[in-house]
């Protein structure tokens, strides 16, 4: 079965000679100028994954992706240009999943945006997690990889799939330390490359998510330097 790509930008150069190579790579094409109607589009035909440009009219890339959010775990991965950094940590603190700068190699493109969806589809499958159902138990951390569920104290924690896949990766050995790097293999895969301030940015927006549940949520610790780790209970 074909995956379904929206790819979101003004620039009508781009979603013609991107979309030609994604549907050359198998995948299906949606494309949009701007950020409005792709809101309309994607809310009405749901897609796999969303490429999305942060400077477009009608409705920018952030506001886009915040919208999104409101309603879904879609992986999104944001294109930037090389001299929007502020707006690259933002965009992640939103909830992006992944970036890349502009200009861009269109055959890195693919290759994030497989790996983005591998990640997607193992986070549901079933067998992992560290128990035969697929679902880890620590303490008042509930994660059910078969329905991408998050829970803390019962309460439901809205994940994008990177952001399930470090708490996953912190949660699996409590009181281990995490390097950043072991953090970008467990959420991206051995052959991708973000930098450290990627895995930083999820995690602050991991722990904001939890503590609007729960505002003595402290699970997750920072040894400034070296990583992260889950704390024991």
């Amino acid at each position: 079965m074909k995956h379904t790509i929206a790819l979101v930008d003004d620039d009508r150069n781009i979603l013609t000679s991107v979309s030609m190579t994604l549907e050359q790579e198998g995948f299906q094409v949606r494309t949009y100028t701007d950020g409005e109607s792709a809101l309309q589009g994607i809310s009405a035909r749901p897609v796999d994954l969303a490429v999305l440009d942060i400077k477009m009219p009608r409705m920018d890339g952030m506001e886009l992706l915040q919208r999104l959010r409101a309603r879904t775990s879609l992986p999104v991965i944001f294109l930037t240009s090389k001299d929007e950094e502020v707006d690259e940590l933002m965009g992640l603190r939103l909830g992006a999943d992944d970036y890349i700068r502009k200009p861009f190699s269109q055959r890195l493109l693919i290759e994030r945006i497989r790996a983005l969806l591998r990640r997607n589809e193992a986070g549901r499958a079933e067998g992992s997690g560290g128990t035969a159902s697929g679902v880890m138990v620590r303490g008042e951390l509930t994660l059910d990889e078969n329905k991408h569920r998050c829970l803390w104290k019962g309460e439901d924690i809205q994940l994008t799939v990177t952001e399930f896949l470090l708490v996953k990766a912190l949660a699996a050995r409590p009181g281990l330390v995490k390097s950043r790097d072991q953090l970008i293999d467990a959420a991206y895969g051995e052959n991708i490359y973000v930098d450290d301030r990627t895995i930083d940015s999820h995690v602050k927006r991991i722990r904001k998510k939890f503590r609007g549940s729960d505002e003595q949520f402290n699970q997750i610790e920072t040894l400034y330097g070296i990583g992260y780790r889950y704390k024991e209970a």
